[in-house]
């Protein structure tokens, strides 16, 4: 019995497993993949595999399903050569292409992944922490108020209200504005409250706006919001034949957004380090109480202007028995296209 062989039989276990979410058998395998040898040699090498911690028995005499152990070893020996299925790759540009915005890419980005993968997708927006200023607009509102829009170099909006008891003229504004904007293009946001704080200035309410200006760039700078996730197959994932223990916590968890964005993170920093560019995280391997049944699939998309590291991420979450091959090219295709639409994608604000 070679070891080669026994792995062939337990990624076989992994695939047939996949495909029916039923035990698999001795006499299914040999009826589904030419080993070259008898079901009795089969039966041997999957004892073996369960007694390595690769296979589960559930039941005497049922057939073997496979642990997180399998799916690991799974996982790392596809390669890379993973690929969409010929409908996932007919559907992908008739779901993505025609985006008029960046919210708009991102939510049928999260739609795509959902529909090639059958399970929950997950986008993140680029983070405002990440980001460079590309361009400020300040517009009077009210008599004591004006609305600051920021627009990052990710096509991000962001907008702010600056209450004063008395504004600045609009003249100053629009001078303060130009200013900003020649000084400041392509700054991250801390630096450019960092760079706004430092104008000289001797109008005293010009003075104050400034200083209120630059705290709302501080802000933007250190926040996150959970609502800057984009998700999409929920009730897919609901008509999955899974137990209701299983799904149960996995949907407690998704409502954590703000975690699972961190989640989806580190799966892909993890997944870099070793230079891989898509992460998987399997059960236990997601430190997650409620996803020790699930599997997490995680890339990153875009880059900074320094190049470091991507600025968003887009993944897949599901039964750890989902279909890894095409969940990992999904989430690789579609993070190029999201990559594409950052650098290509946006115009120039007017």
């Amino acid at each position: 019995m070679t070891q080669t062989r026994r792995m062939q039989v337990l990624r076989a276990v992994v695939e047939d497993y996949i495909h029916t979410q039923e035990p698999v058998g001795s006499a299914t395998l040999i009826g589904h993949h030419d080993f070259g040898v008898s079901s009795a040699t089969i039966r041997k090498d999957m004892s073996a595999l369960e007694q390595e911690g690769y296979l589960d028995q559930p039941h005497t005499s049922a057939g073997r399903i496979p642990t997180e152990s399998a799916y690991r070893y799974f996982v790392d020996t596809l390669g890379g050569n993973e690929s969409l299925r010929a409908t996932g790759n007919a559907t992908l540009p008739r779901l993505l292409d025609g985006a008029v915005s960046l919210q708009d890419a991102l939510q049928r980005a999260a739609r795509a992944v959902s529909h090639c993968t059958g399970q929950v997708a997950v986008v993140t927006a680029p983070a405002l922490p990440r980001s460079r200023l590309r361009h400020l607009e300040l517009i009077t509102a009210s008599s004591h108020a004006v609305l600051a829009v920021v627009v990052t170099d990710t096509g991000r909006v962001a907008q702010h209200i600056i209450s004063m008891p008395s504004l600045p003229q609009s003249d100053e504004l629009a001078t303060l504005c130009s200013a900003i904007n020649t000084r400041c293009a392509t700054m991250t946001l801390h630096d450019t409250a960092e760079a706004i704080r430092a104008v000289p200035l001797h109008d005293s309410d010009l003075a104050q706006f400034v200083s209120i200006l630059s705290g709302a760039f501080e802000d933007l700078a250190d926040e996150e919001h959970a609502d800057d996730l984009f998700m999409s197959g929920m009730s897919s994932l609901a008509r999955q034949r899974s137990s209701a223990a299983d799904l149960a916590p996995l949907f407690d968890t998704l409502e954590e957004r703000g975690a699972l964005a961190h989640l989806m993170s580190a799966v892909s920093a993890a997944a870099s380090s070793r230079s891989d560019d898509v992460g998987v995280a399997i059960g236990s391997e997601t430190k997650t109480p409620g996803l020790l049944h699930a599997a997490v699939i995680s890339t990153g998309y875009g880059s900074t202007m320094d190049g470091d590291g991507p600025i968003a991420f887009v993944g897949s979450i599901g039964p750890t028995h989902m279909d890894y091959a095409v969940a990992m090219a999904s989430v690789r295709a579609v993070a190029r296209y999201l990559t594409s639409f950052l650098s290509h994608g946006q115009d120039d604000p007017d």
